[in-house]
């Protein structure tokens, strides 16, 4: 009876469709498939499948996710064997009655779905992906850097990286180097080193230019199509690369210096109903 109350509520009912989850205790156990039928509606993702597996067949079913709207990037998971967000993937775009669904490869597995990013975090912190000047940090300066729109676009893209970690996923260097930096922290490395507001290249340089750096990258280009947010870390790469070598060969290294613009005002007007930005969480 609770189940016919359940489905009832799915006014919109499609279809069952069969979630084939690979699952791990984390206790050194042996992985196993288990499978759950999943009434699907018009629009459910994979993620919304997972909630409803969780909520209604089995409790225990971990998973990552926060704001299921394709921001957060915790919901990476390896769909129909490919690397995927699982709240932007409607679960009938994928045009299957079975959804195999497995935790993201290059990582070590912690529980069912839920990856160990440690690796991705620490590669992403070891380029210094923030803003670096030689004469202190960009809060002692007073003023505002000037940029010009194209001087933007050399790195806009790249800023869209969420740090889901699903490029990783996909990278077949990865696979077989574990210590390879990777696409999504050499895509970072280049994209704080062309900002003209940045003057740190020569420090992340030490880093990306080594055996596992950015030279260790063959192109496959699979970073970059699995990429949910457009980003396309191949290419950043492969201009990484191309700094570098002008810099190694030629002597032209990559020398970022925006002007400041000075403040004019001594004290200028606030406007009003503007609350005050929230204090610093690490000093």
């Amino acid at each position: 009876m609770a189940e016919k109350n359940l489905e009832s509520k799915f006014e919109r009912h499609i279809k069952d469709v069969t979630f084939k989850i690979l699952r791990y205790s984390g206790e050194g156990d042996s992985t196993k498939f288990e499978e759950f039928k999943v009434p699907v509606i018009g629009g459910m993702t994979v993620l919304e499948g997972l909630i409803y597996i969780k909520e209604n067949l089995d409790s225990t079913l971990s998973w990552r996710a926060s704001c299921r709207m394709g921001i957060c990037g915790s919901c990476g998971m390896f769909i129909n064997n490919f690397p995927m967000l699982a709240c932007q993937t409607q679960i009938m775009d994928l045009k299957s009655d079975v959804i195999e669904i497995k935790p993201m490869p290059n990582y070590p597995i912690i529980k069912d779905l839920v990856p160990n990013l440690d690796k991705l975090i620490e590669k992403h912190k070891s380029i210094k992906p923030y803003t670096l000047r030689k004469e202190g940090t960009p809060e002692e300066i007073e003023g505002e850097f000037c940029q010009s729109v194209e001087e933007l676009e050399r790195y806009e893209e790249f800023t869209f990286c969420i740090k889901c970690g699903i490029c990783l996923a996909a990278c077949p260097t990865v696979a077989t180097a574990e210590e390879f930096l990777g696409p999504q922290a050499l895509t970072q490395a280049y994209r704080y080193s062309v900002d003209t507001r940045d003057q740190g290249y020569e420090e992340r340089k030490e880093v990306v230019d080594n055996p596992l750096g950015v030279f260790r990258c063959h192109f496959a280009g699979s970073c970059s199509e699995a990429c949910p947010k457009g980003v396309d870390p191949a290419l950043a790469i492969q201009l990484l690369k191309k700094t570098i070598v002008k810099d190694s060969v030629f002597g032209k290294k990559l020398e970022n210096n925006a002007k400041v613009l000075p403040i004019t005002q001594e004290n200028p007007k606030k406007k009003e109903n503007i609350k005050p930005a929230p204090p610093k969480s690490v000093e």
